[in-house]
């Protein structure tokens, strides 16, 4: 990924919001050591100081990443992260004809790999995990990816977590049978590889759209967005 400014979506004193592109990581991991550029570090770069990342977005998701520019502020915004009094919003594209809307209650396993989490355990229970979703858009398209079906049918849904386990928005979207196009593990490889040749789109359609909190030192209710990605669009458009 070439190095380039970020898109800054706020800034002010005390915190900076950018839309992160995807395939781009928020900070070093030994999980990507084929990796040269950050999220941080370009963030860094670009402000002349040090940032504090106050979440994580995984690398193939794009959208909006929280960054603080001090510490006490870190530390007043984890407080509201681990309150669960801030709202984050999502938008995806998925296989199949997904029902109007409902919440996605299903509890997830810690999911671990086997670099980063060598050392941790591996009998630990099922956390909770609440995913709320709302069907936006469905379309059909005159395709033939799978064997059963002629066409392929897809959906553009919006997700919004309740709580924020690993991969969660992934994972429960697979259990309920609609995973997110793009989605290399929990996904379907021939769905992947059909957006990937047919509307060029080569990555996680995943993006965080929106996100709503409470600024930690003039307590007014930020409440920031961005469009949904083209890529996320483009075969919605195909018959529009």
């Amino acid at each position: 990924m070439p190095e380039s400014l970020l898109p800054i979506i706020y800034q002010d004193q005390h915190l900076v919001v950018i839309d992160k592109p995807s395939g781009l990581l928020v900070h070093r991991s030994r999980l990507a050591s084929d990796a040269k550029v950050f999220a941080m570090q370009l963030l860094r770069d670009q402000l002349g100081q040090h940032v504090y990342p106050l979440h994580r977005l995984d690398r193939p998701t794009s959208g909006l990443l929280v960054f603080a520019l001090d510490s006490d502020t870190a530390r007043l915004v984890n407080e509201q992260w681990a309150e669960r009094i801030v709202e984050k919003t999502y938008h995806a594209v998925v296989r199949g004809y997904v029902d109007d809307g409902g919440i996605i209650d299903y509890p997830l396993k810690e999911e671990l790999d086997k670099i980063a989490d060598k050392d941790a355990r591996g009998d630990k229970e099922a956390q909770q995990a609440e995913t709320e979703y709302r069907c936006l858009k469905r379309i059909e398209l005159p395709f033939k990816v799978s064997k059963k079906h002629d066409t392929s049918r897809y959906s553009l849904v919006e997700l919004k977590p309740k709580t924020g386990r690993k991969h969660q928005l992934r994972r429960h979207m697979s259990h309920i049978r609609h995973p997110i196009i793009g989605d290399s593990r929990h996904g379907e490889g021939r769905h992947n590889r059909f957006f990937r040749d047919q509307f060029g789109c080569d990555r996680l359609l995943l993006a965080a759209t929106q996100i709503r909190f409470q600024h930690p030192h003039s307590k007014e209710i930020l409440d920031l967005s961005i469009d949904i990605p083209d890529e996320l669009l483009r075969a919605f458009a195909y018959v529009s």
